[in-house]
């Protein structure tokens, strides 16, 4: 299936927004600025490129670093590293002084961002075709240009679905709301004998789309770029959220206790995850128990969680800075960058291109053009949490530790209430920004 991709079409509602730079987070490995491996000037034989991605989600980079070394004589070790620490880990490199030459990281972080080189050079090369918009600049520097575009979304289990003979909706024009959606999971669950309804990312950023989901706005800034007591609608639907946690339309153990979501629903045995984009590249080769299927974003109203996916960046390691800066402009010269988002399964950052995504099954496909069609519908609320970051980047401000899980987690064990966990999330978020 050959998909005509132009992304400014698709990023109506993005048109005045700013870059995604949400949460600081990082990564592990060993840096390089102090390799050995190099002659003199921009004479660097190897730079590492850090990343947090599944293994579907690292071929692509693996693919082009072998095509940059053919081609260039410089060798890329690319390092993959989990994502849990990962906000630490490039923290603790920056104070060493062992940051990685390149990388793509979850969102920028204050630490090291003025570490950073200028990509404007690549990000405004006429023939790369980058969505401007989606730049974060500081000073006339192009900070970072971002990997992909990423949407919160739901998965659900249609053998399951097809077992209970219980419709999907297909179109995000015609999509369920959440109670809609619970009441058609529960009727499956019971019908199948399935253990859950539902596994949920235990996420700041995913919860925010169940947040938006019930009419609430979320955790927001006020003028003074302090977080400011959330509407009575967020109160409500994350009291909501907390009481859907009873070990049978949610595990408690995933919100309650860390267990891993992803594993459950591959398990064959809960209806729906409510995940995200980057999930489509894995599940078309790893889900071979049952079919899957993405579905629209339970409403009222057209919301998920918009934002970007990697932020790719290049740090300025002395002899390594250029070689690296070299690796970023290769992956989005227009030829590469198709590469990158058919192999990784990416929706892409750059407009014109003409992706075959190499993907087997058919669910995989539909899912790309859902979430297409979300992106091109979803409300302005649905890309508040990187704006919100943005910002309190380019003041020089940061959150470091979310504290939403460990409240959350709170909340769902019995252990404060919903207004306790609301109060502790805004004065921790507060706490960190001073």
């Amino acid at each position: 299936m050959t998909t005509s991709v132009t992304t400014r079409n698709r990023l109506t509602r993005w048109r005045r927004l700013p870059v995604a730079v949400a949460v600081a987070l990082a990564l592990t490995a060993c840096g390089s600025s102090s390799g050995g491996d190099s002659g003199g000037g921009s004479g660097a034989k190897s730079i590492t490129f850090w990343l947090s991605a599944s293994a579907a989600q690292a071929q692509g980079y693996l693919d082009l670093a072998k095509e940059f070394e053919a081609k260039e004589g410089v060798k890329v070790e690319i390092v993959n590293v989990p994502y849990d620490g990962y906000q630490d880990k490039l923290r603790q490199a920056a104070q060493a002084n062992s940051l990685p030459d390149a990388a793509s990281v979850p969102s920028l972080d204050t630490i090291w961002i003025n570490q950073l080189q200028d990509l404007g050079a690549t990000a405004n090369a006429p023939a790369n075709k980058i969505n401007k918009d989606l730049l974060t600049v500081q000073d006339g520097k192009v900070l970072c240009i971002p990997s992909d575009l990423t949407a919160a979304g739901l998965f659900v289990n249609k053998s399951l679905f097809d077992k209970a003979k219980v419709k999907v909706p297909a179109d995000p024009n015609t999509a369920w709301t959440w109670d809609e959606f619970l009441a058609a999971a529960t009727k499956v669950r019971t019908a199948t004998g399935a253990k859950y309804d539902l596994v949920y990312d235990q996420s700041p950023a995913r919860i925010r789309a169940f947040i938006y989901g019930h009419g609430g706005k979320g955790f927001q800034l006020g003028a003074d770029n302090k977080y400011v007591t959330p509407d009575a609608a967020t109160v409500q639907a994350l009291s909501k959220f907390a009481s859907l946690n009873d070990d049978k339309v949610m595990p408690k153990s995933v919100w309650g206790a860390g267990a891993d979501p992803n594993a459950l629903f591959k398990s064959g045995q809960v209806v729906a995850y409510f995940s995200g984009v980057w999930q489509v590249a894995d599940f078309s080769e790893s889900i071979t128990s049952f079919d899957w299927a993405s579905a629209p974003t339970p409403g009222p109203g057209h919301v998920t969680d918009i934002n970007l996916g990697g932020k790719v960046v290049a740090f300025n390691n002395g002899d390594k800075a250029d070689p690296a800066k070299k690796w970023v402009d290769y992956i989005f010269q227009p030829a590469n960058y198709t590469k990158l988002a058919q192999v990784n399964g990416y929706l892409p950052v750059e407009s014109g291109l003409t992706l075959n995504y190499p993907f087997k099954n058919k669910a995989a496909l539909d899912a790309f053009q859902l979430y297409i069609k979300e992106i091109e519908l979803a409300d302005p609320i649905s890309s508040y949490g990187f704006q919100s970051g943005t910002k309190l980047l380019l003041a020089g401000k940061s959150i470091q530790e979310d504290p939403t899980k460990v409240e959350m987690a709170k909340l769902i064990n019995g252990q404060q209430d919903v207004k306790k966990t609301v109060d502790n999330i805004v004065s921790g978020l507060n706490q960190q920004i001073g």
